[in-house]
């Protein structure tokens, strides 16, 4: 008699299902399929090819390349040297230039001390420093500061943040700031500013974390998030090699495109002992796909996004979204609505040859949304954009990162809206336009030529039903204990367990929103079933 081998079916082709895929396969115990409902394998990697460079429409970053098992394979692979100009940031940390929405740069001496600020509540709330009581911003004297966050507020990373700037205001020498500005109306316009660069930073946080709004993100869970040690790079054969590394492993068709999952049947503990085993259609759980198809399988590893299971537990008619029969347990269900998935995009641009100038790293200050000042030809869904820079120097390639309601605004407008009002805003900031140089303590750009881009190409991550937004974060009222709950697999006893398994990046507690925490998520998997099965070495 041939016993059959164990068929795991793995839903998504992204990092986590292709590493869990990679280490079952390779073992030999199993029969493993990968069912991927769109045209391409990667999922929220994807590397793409604009204006003669290669870019990345999703994951960009190594973040940090100690311990990271995305950099070993990158290394592996040969795949951190290219002859061909790819997204590779050099510019990066080069030193920014920083100017005002009126079209004047602002000196160091106004923005360091602010950014400094920002970067130091940071490393607080995420165990980093041990306390808020340290001399000294570089500002050519000394202050202290003492003070005890206690989550006061509705306990969220923004209004701590918000607290740090009150305080940092509040101490702060009044003389000093006179004697900086020169007028009567100094510490009002300083701060003014102070707080425009502030939030900056803010919304340069907001693409790290994906949240809409750091009032939605959860300071205490803030220090849990692990960072591997070292220098943040890029791939320069593109991230995407990473992802052909892992699949290279499995033969043609263990990986099939085009079958979207619409419904997984399990059974509970309760009901799993009254399968019998040893047939085909008698394996505990069932896929129903879009296109009228069904698969048996023994363990189902489910990879798809926190955006695509929030969706599915929403009681809705939609077939094409991911249903489970019977539904989640509730706790599992909570845990997936209190956790946050937001959406970030990228917007790269290209440069008309007749901008001359090398385009520099740019950091853009604007006004408050209320404000009387504010220039009414910039729109809403660029004001809370931080950044704007060349991907690598000398590139005529410019790149922008949109979060939250400004990204979801983006993937709805058309390239020629976006190149216009991209264009209009871009050379109102690097031309002088208004203002005083009192005010913004800096000096205006010199023979600026008007920006003009040739054409964009916008990621949309929020809209594509495969994602539904780009990653997760432990939102207010949510928790780490949250995303481990999202990792439990169904179930854990009776005579079929581990039917369904659970990875990708939202359920890993310390590493979420990261390549390398989806690849940990599907090891992790992959070992849950080789021990399950002794398989282990």
């Amino acid at each position: 008699m041939v016993v059959k081998k164990p068929r795991i079916v793995i839903v998504g082709a992204g990092m986590a299902g292709l590493t869990a895929a990679n280490k079952l396969y390779k073992k030999g115990a199993f029969e493993v399929c990968v069912v991927e409902g769109g045209n391409r394998i990667g999922g929220r990697i994807n590397t793409s090819e604009f204006g003669g460079d290669r870019i990345e429409m999703g994951a960009t970053w190594i973040h940090g390349i100690g311990g990271s098992p995305v950099y070993k394979i990158a290394l592996e692979s040969n795949s951190m040297e290219s002859y061909e100009p790819w997204e590779c940031m050099d510019g990066f940390l080069d030193d920014p230039i920083t100017i005002s929405e009126n079209g004047f740069v602002l000196n160091p001496s106004l923005v360091d001390p602010v950014s400094n600020l920002f970067k130091n509540l940071m490393d607080f709330a995420q165990g980093k420093r041990n306390g808020i009581g340290y001399a000294g911003l570089d500002r050519n004297w000394n202050w202290n500061w003492n003070w005890n966050w206690n989550g006061d507020g509705n306990g969220s990373v923004g209004s701590f943040l918000r607290k740090g700037l009150d305080e940092y205001w509040r101490l702060e020498s009044r003389k000093e700031k006179e004697e900086v500005n020169g007028n009567g109306n100094g510490n009002r316009n300083r701060k003014v500013l102070e707080e425009a660069i502030f939030a900056m930073q803010e919304n340069t946080q907001r693409t790290y974390t994906s949240a809409n709004d750091l009032y939605n993100l959860d300071y205490n869970a803030e220090s849990e998030y692990v960072m591997c040690p070292g220098e943040e790079v890029t791939i320069a054969k593109g991230y995407s090699s990473i992802i052909q590394s892992l699949a290279s492993v499995l033969p043609c068709g263990v990986i099939q495109l085009g079958k979207k999952v619409c419904k997984i049947e399990w059974h509970h503990e309760s009901d799993v002992q009254t399968i019998e085993n040893g047939h085909d259609d008698t394996r505990p759980v069932k896929l129903h796909f879009l296109d009228g198809t069904i698969i048996s399988a023994d363990h189902v590893i489910v990879t798809v996004s926190l955006g695509v299971l929030k969706a599915g537990i929403h009681d809705s008619d939609d077939s094409g979204m991911l249903k489970f029969s019977p539904p989640l347990p509730n706790n599992k269900i909570e845990a997936i609505s209190r956790l946050g998935y937001g959406l970030v995009n990228k917007l790269f641009m290209e440069l008309s040859p007749d901008f001359t100038d090398q385009f520099p790293f740019l950091q853009m200050v604007f006004h408050r949304s209320d404000s009387e000042v504010k220039n009414p030809k910039i729109p809403w869904w660029i004001r809370r954009t931080a950044t704007v820079w060349p991907i690598y120097k000398k590139s005529r390639v410019l790149l922008s990162w949109f979060a939250g309601e400004e990204a979801l605004k983006l993937e709805t407008l058309s390239d020629e809206v976006i190149r216009d009002e991209v264009s209009t805003t871009l050379s109102m900031f690097l031309s002088n336009s208004s203002g005083s140089h009192e005010q913004c303590n800096g000096n205006a750009i010199e023979n600026s030529s008007k920006v003009n881009l040739v054409k964009v190409l916008k990621s949309k991550w929020g809209n594509d039903p495969l994602f539904l937004g780009s990653y997760s974060y432990i939102a207010v009222g949510s928790s780490g204990c949250d995303m481990d709950t999202l990792a439990e697999p169904l179930t854990k006893s009776g005579s079929h367990p581990l039917q369904i398994l659970f990875a990708g990046e939202a359920t890993h507690r310390t590493h979420y929103s990261t390549t390398h925490g989806a690849y940990f998520s599907g090891i992790r998997e992959a070992n849950r079933l080789l021990e399950h099965y002794q398989c282990m070495d």
